[in-house]
Parts: structure tokens; C-alpha cells; sequence
């Protein structure tokens, strides 16, 4: 069997074993308990993985940190929690807890225990805020899981011994990709089946790589990668696999304002081994209270932030002050702040870096404020490229979206259209960019030439005339599949054919008639 069937049959029975846990309950909400309770397996195994290894270092070759009393593995605890960022006694990893689970007549309480013992660890210390709360949204008395205090047990057990049974091979004989290519199919499983709710924290994987591939063009490592509205942290993994995660120096930032999926975000850091100090993910409204100030400007940034929401805009006299929107002279209107999140990404962009968003339409040819903001951006050179993306890409929307890139030191003073909106295919019931796909508009940004019915390279002079219109189809045409119709040829063939019926009509008259004739 292939690696990648592998991969496709773990991915089934790791869905199939969500389906059939959750019962009666709404599967967006029954994801925290299977996701969390995947995590609490890769951190128990991440650290016991990592403590075996420093003492077999030291020649104590059969050392095993799980079947250390807990007495004993305390002695470790300030320098394990410094390096790894929390702390889990021996009892209380998930080996001997699911070990134990069925004669637990408590195991609610355990859980709720041992989740609260591992974010205290990092009481503290410099990874405090990174496990804070972390394991908030496992529920573990919710009604949800059952009416009685022992149907919720055995509901937790179920979950505890399925995610235990799963194989994901020896932890110390693998890289940590099997873990968070896991969780990454949970997220994509999950959102494809909440409708909107789903599509509003995770962007499909592939758009997430297109936009990292995007912004790291010409380099090979960048200093910091950022994510305004990141969700569950998808768009920011992505510049893990595009250049390595050594190769992001100074880490990964972000900031979501929903709670739950702000925990789902940190937990996504952990399980793609982005430890404790290489990622700072903050919670909180990105508009109206941006958290990373004093990280900022960013060499890389991502992001695609919701649609057209409502926010304060000019109603807070303050915004108009704030050196992210002042440049332009004009807010984004209260009713979309699609262009709020644009204008605090260029200015959060390094001087040399490159910001990938994925925008509503509208942001390229509504009027009023929003046309005065595109008109600060194309005056002042910043928008690089504006990509067409194909319909029916993103969970929860059929909508068409497109990729404005921003850059603060451009070589030419010109825009690059790239209509990629045919460029996709239909699996089930939404369309995907493949690698092909992906290529050709890459290798599109990248050459920034004309190519018929696909880009056009556009002095911004032009784009002025044009209102400040940025829209993809005002300036690349689109093929014309109707078949060309020579008129002369069609109206001799249509006489062909009168006459041709003429000849049919006085042919039937002479026989009715000659049968009539006969019938006398």
C-alpha cells in the first residue's frame, strides 16, 4: 500500500469513528471533543517523546517517561515546561488514562483534571498565554454528550479508545504531519459539512498554498508570517510546508476574534510542532484592537478575512486617526470592512514583503469610500495583482471571491489582471484548484506578460480613467465560445431548404390528387 493510500484510508476511519461517535449530535458541535481529544494524545506523546530521548541521551537507554511514578517525574518539570511549554505528570498522559478509561466511574472529572493541570503548568512562564484556556471548549459535563452523568462517560470513553485505536504509527518514527495532516482533514471534513459557519474559520488547502506560494516568491525564507484574520490557522501552516518552519526565523502571528476558534488555531500550532515560542496567536477584533503593535511589519502576510462585515468605521472618530486607515483620507464603509482589513495589512507589510488577501468582489468596483481607497492604492503603487478565483471554492459560499496583492516596492508602475476564474475542477459538490491550476497562475504572477483571455498588464495611469475600476473582467476579455455564424452561407442554405420544401409540397398536392382522380 502506497503512502498516500495510507493517508486516504486513515483519513476514512478517522471520519467514519467521528460519524458514528457523535450520535444525535451536531457534528460542528461534537468537533471540539474529537479534535481535542486528538490533541491531548499528540501532546502526551510529543512530550513523552521528547523527555525518553534526553535521558537516553544520557544512557539510560530503556528509560520510559510513562511509566515514571509521578513522584519522580516532577524533578523534571521547570526545565520541560521552559523548552516544550507545559507539563503532563505520567498519570495523566493519554496512554494511561485511556489504559484506565473503562474502570473510570469518574472520568469526566479525571479529563477535567488533567486539562486543567496542563494549562496551569505554564502558569507563569513565557507560555502562558499560548495554553491559556486552551482546553476550554472540551465540555466534558455537557448535556450534549448524554442526559446522565453515566451516559456522558460512556460517551467519553467511546471517544477516548477510538482516537487511542487509531494508527498513527510510532510518534518517535514519524514526523509530526501525520498528527496535523489529521487534524487539517478533521478541519476540512468539519467545515465542508457546517455550511456557513464552517467557511467562515477554514480556508480550503489549497487556496491556502496558492496564497503562501504568492507571497514568498524569490525567497527562501522570510522573518515573520501573519494573519489578520486566521482563523484555524490553515493560511499561516501553509509557510510551514512551502519553506519549512525553520525557515519562518521569528514565527507565526495572528489574530481571530471567535473564542472557540481562536483555541482551535493554538491547537493547530501545537500539532504541526510549531512550539510554544515560534507562534503568537492573539484573540480579539483586528480593526479595533490589533494585538501584535510592537511585531509588525511583516515580511509575509495571508489572510482571508470575512466578507463584507459590519464594524465601527466612521462612527469612532478615532479610527480616521489610526496611521493603519489614515493614509487614505477615508474609512471603509460601516456596512463592509473589507478594505478596513486591506488597509491594516499594507501597513503591517514590510518594505520588501508581499500581502496575498482573498477579497470580496465588490472591494474591486464599488464606489463612494471604497473607490477612494483603491484610488490611494493604485496612485501610490501598491496593488501588485488582482486575481479572478473560480466560483464555489470556499466552504458555506458559492460566491466568486479574488486575490489582491499588495506590494510596497514595486519594479513597474503598472497592475497585473489574472482572470483564473476556468480554472479549476468539480469534485463533489464544490470546484478545487488543482496543482495544475495553481501553476499556471503562479507562473502567470510571476512572468507578469499579456496572455489572451487570461492577464493583462495595465499601466495604473489607465486604471484612473477607469474610475479606479479594478475589476479582472473590465480589462481581460473573456473567450467568446459562441461559434461564428457566416450570415451568407446561412440564408443560401435557408432557401435551399424553402425550396426544397416547395418542391416536397407540390409533389404531395400531385398525389392527393392523382388519388382522388383514381377514387372518381
Amino acid at each position: 500500500m502506497t503512502k498516500e493510500q495510507e493517508r486516504e484510508e486513515l483519513h476514512s476511519t478517522i471520519w467514519q469513528i467521528a460519524t458514528d461517535l457523535r450520535g444525535s449530535i451536531d457534528g460542528w458541535d461534537f468537533k471540539s471533543y474529537v479534535l481535542g481529544m486528538l490533541f491531548y494524545r499528540f501532546i502526551s506523546e510529543n512530550l513523552t517523546t521528547y523527555i525518553n530521548k534526553e535521558e537516553q541521551r544520557t544512557g539510560i537507554k530503556d528509560f520510559d517517561y510513562s511509566k515514571l511514578s509521578d513522584k519522580d517525574a516532577e524533578f523534571g518539570r521547570a526545565d520541560t515546561v521552559k523548552e516544550k511549554g507545559f507539563y503532563i505528570l505520567p498519570s495523566e498522559l493519554f496512554i494511561n488514562v485511556k489504559s484506565n478509561a473503562k474502570n473510570d466511574a469518574n472520568i469526566n472529572e479525571t479529563l477535567s483534571t488533567i486539562f486543567k493541570n496542563i494549562e496551569n503548568s505554564a502558569k507563569g512562564t513565557d507560555s502562558e498565554d499560548d495554553l491559556e484556556g486552551l482546553f476550554e471548549d472540551i465540555d466534558v459535563n455537557s448535556n450534549k454528550l448524554g442526559a446522565t452523568v453515566q451516559k456522558r462517560n460512556e460517551k467519553l470513553v467511546k471517544i477516548i479508545e477510538s482516537i487511542g485505536d487509531l494508527d498513527l504509527g510510532d510518534y518517535q518514527d514519524n514526523t509530526n504531519d501525520i498528527f496535523g495532516d489529521a487534524y487539517e482533514f478533521l478541519m476540512t471534513m468539519y467545515a465542508s459539512n457546517a455550511g456557513k459557519s464552517g467557511g467562515e474559520f477554514f480556508t480550503p488547502q489549497e487556496v491556502s498554498e496558492l496564497l503562501a506560494l504568492i507571497t514568498v516568491v524569490g525567497k527562501k525564507q522570510v522573518n515573520k508570517v501573519y494573519d489578520p484574520a486566521c482563523g484555524s490557522g490553515s493560511l499561516l501552516l501553509k509557510f510551514a510546508k512551502v519553506l519549512g518552519k525553520e525557515n519562518v526565523r521569528q514565527g507565526f502571528f495572528g489574530q481571530e476574534t471567535s473564542l472557540s476558534i481562536y483555541n482551535l488555531c493554538r491547537i493547530n500550532m501545537f500539532l504541526h510542532d510549531i512550539n510554544y515560542e515560534k507562534f503568537d496567536i492573539a484573540h480579539g477584533d483586528t480593526l479595533l484592537e490589533p494585538k501584535h503593535w510592537d511585531d509588525e511589519p511583516f515580511d509575509a502576510i495571508v489572510s482571508n478575512p470575512p466578507y463584507s462585515i459590519k464594524w465601527d468605521g466612521d462612527s469612532n472618530p478615532l479610527l480616521i486617526n489610526d496611521p493603519r486607515y489614515s493614509p487614505a483620507g477615508v474609512l471603509a464603509p460601516k456596512s463592509k470592512a473589507d478594505l478596513a482589513f486591506t488597509m491594516h495589512m499594507l501597513s503591517w507589510l514590510s518594505t520588501s514583503g508581499t500581502a496575498a488577501i482573498v477579497e470580496f468582489p465588490g472591494v474591486l468596483y464599488r464606489g463612494g469610500a471604497e473607490m477612494k481607497i483603491r484610488k490611494y492604492l493604485i496612485d501610490n503603487n501598491y496593488i501588485d495583482t488582482v486575481i479572478q478565483l473560480p466560483h464555489d471554492l470556499f466552504f458555506g459560499t458559492g460566491i466568486t471571491t479574488c486575490i489582491i496583492v499588495l506590494k510596497k516596492s514595486k519594479k513597474d508602475n503598472a497592475t497585473l489582471f489574472i482572470d483564473a476564474s476556468a480554472e479549476f475542477v468539480r469534485e463533489g459538490n464544490k470546484n478545487k484548484l488543482t496543482k495544475t491550476n495553481r501553476d499556471k497562475i503562479l507562473k502567470t504572477f510571476i512572468e507578469r506578460k499579456d496572455i489572451p483571455n487570461f492577464s493583462k498588464l495595465l499601466p495604473n495611469d489607465d486604471i484612473a480613467t477607469n474610475d479606479y475600476n479594478i475589476a479582472v473582467g473590465s480589462y481581460v476579455e473573456k473567450i467568446n465560445n459562441e461559434e461564428i455564424i457566416d450570415i451568407i452561407k446561412l440564408n443560401a442554405y435557408l432557401a435551399e431548404i424553402v425550396e426544397r420544401q416547395s418542391k416536397l409540397h407540390k409533389d404531395i398536392d400531385k398525389i392527393i390528387l392523382d388519388l382522388e382522380g383514381g377514387k372518381k
